[in-house]
């Protein structure tokens, strides 16, 4: 755990809530990567609703942000954009609390670990929890539980209209390994 979510956890209203251990490890892996203006891709007013609603002992932003060490790589807009209205395409409400975690979920799939590793939570299946509550129809689509991150990309490249996979089907493509392998 980072300087930036350790603090924020200390902070939190509820530290054993998933919400909350995902938005906090997002922020962890996503900080410097959005401008200041738009952490995990929210403006500013929504993102001071979410930070009052789990971590609102968390009132300096400014001494959190000194927790994290400068030189984040820049983020990649588009990717990010592409991931965020592929989850929001994808939301089972319409609430604020789903919206930012698809916030979160787009910024962690920036990082250089797994998803879940990325977004604080203690294993995949958690992370599987939280797609199967909020991101129902992606959920329904993963049936072959290929690890999120992947799924994600290759939900997009589908969209886009490039075949990732070079063999007819993922069960006998050259990455399958890779794709549905263990964590």
């Amino acid at each position: 755990m980072g300087a930036l979510q350790s603090r924020l956890m200390l902070a939190a209203q509820n530290p054993a809530d998933l919400a909350t251990r995902a938005f906090a490890g997002a922020l962890e892996t996503s900080w410097g990567a959005l401008p200041m203006a738009r952490p995990l891709g929210l403006d500013a007013v929504a993102f001071e609703m979410l930070l009052t609603r789990y971590f609102p002992a968390a009132n300096d932003l400014s001494a959190l942000a000194e927790a994290v060490p400068t030189g984040c790589e820049a983020l990649r807009a588009d990717e990010y954009d592409d991931l965020l209205q592929l989850l929001l395409d994808h939301r089972g409400d319409a609430g604020d609390e789903t919206r930012w975690l698809a916030g979160a979920v787009a910024a962690a799939c920036l990082g250089g670990n797994h998803l879940w590793q990325d977004l604080g939570l203690a294993n995949r299946a958690e992370l599987t929890d939280l797609m199967k509550t909020r991101f129902p129809v992606l959920y329904a689509r993963n049936r072959a539980n290929m690890k999120w991150k992947k799924f994600f990309y290759k939900q997009l490249c589908n969209q886009a209209g490039v075949n990732a996979c070079r063999a007819p089907s993922c069960q006998v493509c050259a990455d399958y390994a890779g794709c549905f392998g263990p964590e």
